[in-house]
């Protein structure tokens, strides 16, 4: 992926810490240098210190939004290519990361692959991370049910559907990306 003899330096910011101790794992099999960060402000500390060239940015930490965290990185190192993550994807905060210079977004579940094709994007198609309407209310349905603690008819009252709509819904598998 690097032609140049230095490995290539990422910057992996997530508060989930199983997933980001193996997407870094992944990372570092293939030949990268990874630090990691769990909060914004490990973030700002660790990219002062091991000055990346790509970014992976999770969306929502509990000390802040990973958009925050993207200008911030956009401030100090300019050319630094980012992707953000999300478990809560919308095409509102898609759009968003776009404007603040975020070369691509996905949803989670995301592995290794989807990190490293969506840092190969060129700018044309880095609107096609967008997730899909279907995928946006999958993932909302999903989140309010988790939220609910698996309680159908509670999630269905709060999405102010009715609970056999719901579970026909979650009937579904979920849409594609």
């Amino acid at each position: 992926m690097n032609d140049a003899a230095a490995p290539l330096r990422i910057l992996l910011v997530d508060d989930d810490e199983p997933f980001r101790t193996r997407l870094a794992r992944s990372l570092r099999k293939r030949g990268f240098e990874v630090a990691e960060a769990a909060s914004a402000e490990q973030a700002a500390r660790a990219a002062r210190e091991a000055r990346p060239q790509r970014a992976v940015i999770d969306l929502r930490m509990g000390d802040g939004s990973g958009l925050d965290v993207l200008r911030e990185l956009r401030r100090e190192l300019p050319e630094v290519v980012s992707v953000v993550l999300t478990g809560y994807g919308s095409i509102a905060t898609a759009l968003e990361a776009m404007r603040r210079g975020a070369h691509g977004y996905l949803t989670k579940p995301a592995d290794t692959d989807d990190v490293l094709r969506a840092f190969e994007r060129d700018a044309e198609t880095r609107v096609e991370t967008v997730p899909t309407l279907q995928r946006v209310e999958w993932e909302h349905i999903q989140r309010v049910l988790a939220d609910c603690g698996g309680n159908v008819s509670q999630a269905a009252r709060l999405l102010g559907v009715h609970r056999r709509t719901l579970q026909r819904k979650l009937a579904i598998h979920p849409p594609p990306r």
